[in-house]
């Protein structure tokens, strides 16, 4: 057997992705080319994502980043031995132009289309950083359309949901928070900056679904983006300033404790000694060190890929892809729709 090129696209929110990778007869995944055209600046106006401004853009923009990352890897079309794109979850309009040029390009060269899940994407991106995942692991997914604690047993073979938000995403808390703040969209990064100059311990911010009652792993963020602009409009009425520092501070350190300490919780009761983290908000400072001293001091493997992968990108399309391509699943029909509530657990779509 020889090595084989998977061609990922990803399309399922506001940013274009196209990645390529090489697939190798052991079974390793070895990144070749990760090209993204993101869309965000079109949408920071409006505070949040416009999915036809979306979808418009990734129309705009899949050609020339097609180009671009077949230029970065040195290869052309005709070398491609398999094609994955994401089927969902995403937007439904963003998710219809992927598919739709996956399913042309699949045709075109005469390839196996593979419809894989998003989701499983940000875990699979981690083994293009650390190599193979161990047979069973926990992965926190932290971004602003997903916060999910997961149960993956096999990359391309099962992944469970154990837990997940049941209102915001940490990464939406963010940009409502900016929003109250008055810092740019997206709020992750300037929250971040904002928060390494204050006191993380200067306002108590409450932390959702912690009380011995609650759901062990499920999140909620909706009650902390709440007491921030609560906080801050009594504030702000009381005619004082608003310490921007330490209100970033604290909320993210409130944003941080829930996410560790649940994860590290789920290790535990699920006897797994290996946590990946994924998704945009995986990049954030805090959340990376406080899980860092946490996960050494439960003797738990922390793994988190390196910040440009945590985001939404092909490569990640293309890693699951391969690993897909290499268990011997079966491709995706050329009728595959687009499915912007794909489970999870559905890992390659049907």
């Amino acid at each position: 057997m020889t090595d084989r090129i998977v061609l990922g696209i990803e399309s399922s929110c506001d940013e274009t992705g196209v990645g390529l990778v090489r697939l190798t007869p052991d079974g390793a995944v070895e990144l070749l080319a990760d090209a993204v055209a993101s869309s965000v600046e079109e949408h920071a106006r409006f505070g949040g994502v416009v999915p036809e401004i979306a979808s418009r853009a990734h129309l705009e923009a899949m050609a020339p980043t097609m180009r671009r990352a077949l230029t970065d890897s040195g290869l052309s079309l005709s070398d491609v031995d398999a094609i994955a794109v994401t089927a969902g979850p995403g937007l439904a309009g963003a998710l219809m132009v992927g598919v739709a040029s996956a399913k042309a390009y699949a045709s075109a060269l005469g390839v196996p289309l593979y419809g894989v899940n998003h989701l499983a994407g940000h875990v699979a991106v981690d083994t293009l950083e650390h190599g193979p995942l161990p047979s069973r692991c926990l992965a926190l997914l932290v971004s602003g359309g997903h916060t999910q604690l997961l149960l993956v047993e096999g990359i391309a073979e099962k992944i469970t949901e154990i837990g997940s938000t049941i209102d915001d995403a940490a990464g939406e808390a963010y940009d409502k928070v900016a929003r109250v703040l008055d810092l740019p969209y997206p709020g992750g990064p300037p929250i971040d900056k904002q928060a390494k100059q204050g006191d993380p311990a200067a306002i108590a911010f409450p932390r959702g679904l912690t009380g011995p009652r609650d759901p062990a792993f499920d999140f909620s963020f909706s009650g902390l983006k709440t007491a921030v602009a609560r906080w801050v409009e009594t504030e702000q009425r009381a005619g004082r300033d608003i310490p921007v520092p330490d209100v970033c501070a604290s909320f993210q350190e409130a944003v941080a404790d829930v996410l560790t300490a649940k994860a590290v919780r789920a290790a535990h009761e699920f006897d797994v000694d290996t946590l990946v983290i994924s998704g945009g908000v995986a990049a954030n400072s805090r959340l990376s060190a406080l899980a860092a001293q946490r996960c050494a001091d439960a003797g738990i493997t922390l793994r988190v890929p390196r910040p440009r992968l945590c985001t939404d990108n092909g490569a990640m399309i293309a890693a699951l892809g391969a690993h897909v391509l290499a268990s011997g699943a079966q491709p995706s029909p050329l009728n595959m729709p687009a499915n912007p509530g794909l489970p999870v657990e559905t890992i390659v779509a049907g």
